[in-house]
This record gives structure tokens, C-alpha cells and sequence, in this order.
């Protein structure tokens, strides 16, 4: 695989029982660039471990007086030096291929679990710890994979170099061949520790990504509240936190590399003193002398591969034990995919809570719990948190379907929609049906002052579609996004659309607008709305409380805001005073009332008088 041919056409099955035997899988696939990049590192290695051979033997040449030895010792060495440009030069190439691959290779995966989990993916994970996982985890899994060919033709590089020396010089071949090993394995005591300390910094590092991602998302929030200080301190103190492990680890990593340069010093005055005692007693020559000091020398760099090594594994475990959690997670009904392809039609319909969607008519669903609401869409959508019977659409259960099938037929916009950043024609090249226009997607989710606030801020726009839109959105205000994540959903057209709080942040007069324009490009298909808003509840055709993980009510909204006082609790936010008494006592003159709030049938009569002036509102307008 050549870096051009990304992305694969299949990244695979990976072997997620462990982090060591992730990598060892991802190696197995890495097979033919690995021997490629071994057999450029052979020829490098090779090419530059036989340069002290070629100047011990031009010694003996001009000791001997043997011009013809002298210049054929010559030519080898510049056929070494040529070789090891040209071994350096592709292994290098290899090296960085096999990096980039296996990168590639897991990012991809972790795509397409991504997209596999859909929304239960932040739910299992910490958003943080995703953000981790695929940017510099991967990095570290990419730098193990290549660095291991590199390691393997270093390391048989200095198992030729001992047995040529052996053989060439067998006195000071010996005591090389000895002190070799024990230098690559004098640092094997300290790399357990060495191993603990970068795991734990990459625990800290992790949390602290997980913060700062957090922090960011949550940043307008907590403006608002007057958090942020106290945000900007947690993450100031898990910084340190990060900074004190960092140094912790490198001490122990800097003496690692201490001991790999004061063990092959000891080793050359070794080799030097007792090749200077032979030389003495005429048991070798200057030139076997000089050939072993040189190999010596030269060994150090292939040698440099055991520490790389060592830390390339040390900070890749922990970065592939993570990735293979993330790509151990399993939805919670698996989509079998044992019914044809063909989405089906019909009433939406789930079991565990009893609510059902009628096809092609506008659904409204009330629910006190925010959180339980989200999970009720979630669910609908085919993303159950937990096990349980399948959501039925048409009567054919989701999970019997194929992914792509399920999520064409059901669209779910979750509380807090995602705009990536581009153009405002990238935001709408999704999926759809082709049955609606984009611009009258844009106009039925009121984005006409959202338009022009993009063109405004895009100098180089010459019309509203190429105006680009920040990353998450974050010039726009949070009605301007809602509005934004709206009109998309709405040009996908999907069989059923499910939508939570779409205009949670969007203002009455425009929220009655877009209830309005909805419903009626809407026509014919089937809608679910989660929403508490008095105007998007009285266009639907019907409405659905959910109370305690059931459906306990079902009518019209001006019905249910009379006689079910669950519902009225909730669209009406009224207190448990109101609720058991109907009103409130008056309050004293100057005092303020207990609830804050108007008596409950001047609520009523005030939403009642609210929906009517935006109805003359729109008479109106459309008059105009």
C-alpha cells in the first residue's frame, strides 16, 4: 500500500483483545512494507557496518605496499558509501509509508466505529479520550509499526558484524561479540519503570485533553454562568500535572540514553587496551586493530535502534490498549441486516415506551426530562443505550435491518447538532432524497438573516451557498446554528425525522414561522418533534406526553393544557402550589410571589393570547 492508494478499501478486522495484540495485528498487515523497509535498512546497515572493514584492509594494503589491494579497497568503499545513500534514502521512504499507512489504517477504523456507534460513542467514551485516540495515539501506533523493521535490520546488522568479526579476528572478535549483547540488554531493568511513568503520563495527558475538549464545547456555557475562571484553573492544575509526569518520565528515559553512551565507551576502552596488548605481542596487526575499534565505533548507531525501539513500544501500549477499547465498543443491538435493503413505510412505533408517530403526520412529544427525551430520540433513531426490544417502523423492528437502510429511514437531530466547518454548499452535501430544494430548506428553517450574516463575514462570497461557516459553528449564535442543523435535516428528507429541541434557542416570532413552514414541507412525511414549546405544539396533528419512560397522554395541545396537569406542568413550567390548588395566593402589596409567577389561568390565557398575535402576526406578513 503506497500512500497515493489511501484510504484502504477495507481497514479491516482488528484484534482488539489487548493494546500488544492490536499492534501485533497491525504489523500482520503492514507485512509487505515491513520487509521492504528491512530490506533498505539491511542494505544501509550493512553498507555502513562494512566501511570499517574496507579501512582495515586499506591499512594492511599500504603496509603491505600493494597499490592493486589499496584500489580495490577503495572501490568497495565507495560502492558502500553509494549503497548506504541509497539504503538511507529508501529506507527512509519505507519508513515514513509504513507510518503513514498504519496511521491511516486506524484512524480509518476508528471512523468508521465512529460512525458504526453513531451518538453512543460520547456516551461510552469521554469525548476527550476520542479526540486522543485519534490524533496523537495514532501517531505513536504509526511510529512503533515503522520503527520495528528498522529495529529488526539494525539488530541483525550487529549479529553479522559480531560473527564477522569472529571470524575476521577472533581474539578481539570475542570479547565484541560478549559486550554487545550486554549493552543492548543493560538497559532492561529500567524499562519496566520507564514503561509505568510514560503510561502514566499518558493517563494525565489524556485527562487533560478530556478537559480542555470539554472546556472549549461548553465554553459559551460557562461565559454565562461565570465558570470559566473556574474551569481555566482545573485545567491549569492538570496541566502541571502533565508537566511534573513528562519530567518524571524523561529523567528516566535520559538515563536510559546516558547508559546507552557510557556502555559502548567502556566497551571501545576495553576493546582499545586489549587490542593494543595483542598488537604488542605481534598477535595482530595495526589494521585488524584499527578495523575492530572501527566497527566498534560504527556499531553505536545501529545500536541507538534498541533504546528507539524500547520507547516506541513504551508510549505506543498505552495509545493501542486505548484504541482497542474504542474499537471494542459494540452498539447495544447490533443491526443484523437480516431483512432486505429496502427501507420500509409506516407508523414509528416503540415498544418500551408505548409512543407511537403516525405515518406522515406531525408528532409532538412532551417529556419533563430532558435527558430521558434525548434518549427516547436516540432510540427511535435506532441508537438504543442499552438492550431492549427494537424501535418498529412499518411494523419491521430497525435492528433487522441494515445500518445504512435503518439510518436512511430514520433521521434523528440530536439537542446540540454539529456544523463542521466550510462552505455552506459542503454543510448541505449530505445524503437526500432530491424531493426538497436546498433553498427551500434554508427558507422553511428561517435562515435568511443567518445568510446574510455568512455573506457578511466571507469577503470572498459571491452568493450565499459558497459563504463559509467557522468550525462547530461559532460565529453564529445559538439560535443561527439550530436554524442551520435544521434546514439540513430538513433538505435530507428522510422517511421519518426525528428532531429534539430544534428551536430551543430560536425566538417566538421565528419559531411560530418555522413551525408553520415545517409542517408544510413536511406534508406527507412522517415527523417527531421533542419539544416543550407551546407554538411548535399546537401545529402538530398530535401530541404525546411521556412520563417516567412511559406514554401517559395523547391529544391536541390546547386539549392536554386543560385537562392533563402533567403536561400543563411541563409546557407551562407550573409549581407544585399552582398544580394542587389551581392558583396562587395573591401576594401583599410590594411582596413578590412565592413562585414568581402569574396565577395558572392568567398563564393559559397568556399563551392562549401569545399564540393568537403570532397567528395575526403571519396574516399579516403573508398580507404584506
Amino acid at each position: 500500500m503506497q500512500i497515493q492508494d489511501l484510504p484502504y478499501p477495507d481497514p479491516g478486522v482488528p484484534d482488539v483483545r489487548s493494546g500488544p495484540r492490536f499492534l501485533w495485528w497491525l504489523g500482520q498487515n503492514q507485512l509487505g512494507g515491513q520487509l521492504k523497509a528491512l530490506a533498505w535498512g539491511l542494505l544501509h546497515f550493512v553498507a555502513v557496518s562494512a566501511q570499517p572493514f574496507c579501512v582495515g584492509f586499506a591499512i594492511e594494503a599500504v603496509v603491505d605496499r600493494s597499490g592493486t589491494r589499496l584500489a580495490l579497497t577503495g572501490g568497495v568503499m565507495a560502492l558502500c558509501g553509494a549503497a548506504t545513500a541509497v539504503g538511507d534514502t529508501f529506507l527512509h521512504r519505507a519508513a515514513v509509508t509504513n507510518w503513514i499507512t498504519a496511521a491511516a489504517r486506524v484512524q480509518q477504523l476508528l471512523s468508521h466505529k465512529a460512525s458504526h456507534l453513531g451518538s453512543a460513542l460520547t456516551r461510552r467514551v469521554a469525548a476527550g479520550e476520542v479526540v486522543a485516540v485519534s490524533t496523537g495515539d495514532v501517531e505513536k501506533i504509526g511510529w512503533f509499526v515503522e520503527a520495528v523493521s528498522r529495529f529488526t535490520a539494525a539488530a541483525i546488522t550487529v549479529l553479522l558484524v559480531c560473527v564477522g568479526l569472529v571470524v575476521y579476528q577472533p581474539a578481539l572478535g570475542i570479547v565484541v561479540a560478549v559486550g554487545l549483547p550486554a549493552l543492548a540488554l543493560a538497559v532492561l531493568p529500567l524499562l519496566p519503570r520507564a514503561t509505568q511513568r510514560a503510561d502514566f503520563q499518558r493517563e494525565k495527558a489524556g485527562r487533560a485533553t478530556e478537559l480542555a475538549s470539554d472546556t472549549v464545547a461548553g465554553l459559551r456555557v460557562l461565559r454565562g454562568i461565570g465558570g470559566e475562571e473556574l474551569f481555566l484553573d482545573r485545567y491549569r492544575s492538570a496541566s502541571q500535572e502533565v508537566r511534573h509526569a513528562a519530567v518524571r518520565s524523561a529523567r528516566m528515559w535520559s538515563l536510559i540514553s546516558a547508559i546507552q553512551v557510557l556502555m559502548p565507551g567502556l566497551l571501545l576502552i576495553a576493546v582499545v587496551c586489549y587490542g593494543v596488548h595483542l598488537a604488542r605481542e605481534g598477535r595482530i596487526s595495526v589494521g585488524e586493530l584499527v578495523t575492530v575499534y572501527s566497527s566498534v565505533m560504527v556499531l553505536t548507531y545501529p545500536l541507538r535502534h534498541f533504546e528507539e525501539i524500547a520507547m516506541a513500544y513504551s508510549f505506543s501500549r498505552p495509545s493501542a490498549t486505548r484504541a482497542a477499547r474504542v474499537l471494542s465498543l459494540e452498539r447495544a443491538t447490533d443491526v443484523g441486516g437480516s431483512r432486505p435493503a429496502d427501507a420500509p413505510t409506516g407508523d414509528l412505533y416503540d415498544p418500551v415506551t408505548g409512543l407511537l408517530a403516525p405515518a406522515s403526520q406531525l408528532t409532538a412529544v412532551v417529556c419533563g426530562d430532558p435527558d430521558a427525551a434525548g434518549r427516547l430520540a436516540e432510540r427511535l433513531g435506532g441508537h438504543p443505550p442499552q438492550d431492549g426490544p427494537s424501535v418498529l417502523l412499518g411494523g419491521v423492528p430497525l435492528d433487522e435491518l441494515p445500518l445504512d437502510s435503518a439510518r436512511s429511514a430514520v433521521l434523528v437531530q440530536d439537542k446540540d447538532p454539529v456544523l463542521l466547518s466550510g462552505s455552506l454548499r459542503d454543510l448541505l452535501d449530505v445524503p437526500a432524497s432530491g424531493a426538497v430544494d436546498a433553498r427551500a430548506a434554508l427558507a422553511a428553517a428561517q435562515c435568511g438573516d443567518v445568510l446574510d450574516a455568512l455573506v457578511q463575514g466571507s469577503f470572498d462570497a459571491d452568493e450565499p451557498m459558497d459563504a463559509r461557516i467557522t468550525e462547530r459553528g461559532r460565529s453564529l449564535s445559538g439560535g443561527q446554528r439550530q436554524r442551520l442543523a435544521l434546514a439540513r435535516s430538513l433538505y435530507t428528507d428522510p422517511e421519518v425525522l426525528v428532531l429534539d429541541e430544534p428551536t430551543s434557542a430560536v425566538d417566538s416570532h421565528t419559531e411560530a414561522r418555522i413551525a408553520e413552514s415545517m409542517r408544510d414541507l413536511r406534508e406527507g412525511r412522517t415527523t417527531v418533534v421533542f419539544t416543550s414549546s407551546p407554538l411548535l405544539l399546537d401545529r402538530a396533528d398530535r401530541v404525546v406526553l411521556v412520563h417516567e419512560g412511559e406514554a401517559v397522554a395523547i391529544g391536541a395541545h390546547r386539549e392536554l393544557l386543560h385537562s392533563e396537569p402533567r403536561y400543563r406542568a411541563v409546557v407551562t413550567r407550573e409549581t407544585d402550589e399552582e398544580a394542587a390548588g389551581g392558583t396562587v395566593p395573591a401576594p401583599a402589596a410590594g411582596e413578590v410571589p412565592k413562585s414568581g409567577k402569574a396565577p395558572l389561568n392568567d398563564v393559559l390565557k397568556d399563551l392562549e393570547a401569545d399564540e393568537l398575535a403570532c397567528d395575526e402576526l403571519e396574516e399579516i406578513e403573508e398580507t404584506a
